[in-house]
């Protein structure tokens, strides 16, 4: 993935595929890295940016551009 003015592009290199997300400033690559719990880019968000994530993650979960997994 990378940064784009609008907010995201992933990469799917299996396909290939792209998706654009248009996150703005709400998400940034970093927030994906391994080392950074997915709660890090919740944090100090209000419930309205928040909800927008979820919302962002869980559709690139169902397309199929991130993996979901237990942090535990």
């Amino acid at each position: 993935m990378r940064r784009e003015e609008f907010g995201l592009l992933f990469y799917d290199l299996k396909g290939p595929k792209l998706l654009f997300v248009e996150s703005g400033d709400l998400l940034e690559v970093d927030d994906f890295e391994p080392a950074s719990a997915s709660a890090s880019a919740l944090a100090g968000r209000s419930a309205s940016a928040r909800r927008r994530i979820e919302g962002l993650v869980r559709t690139l979960v169902a397309k199929g551009f991130l993996l979901e997994q237990s942090l535990r």
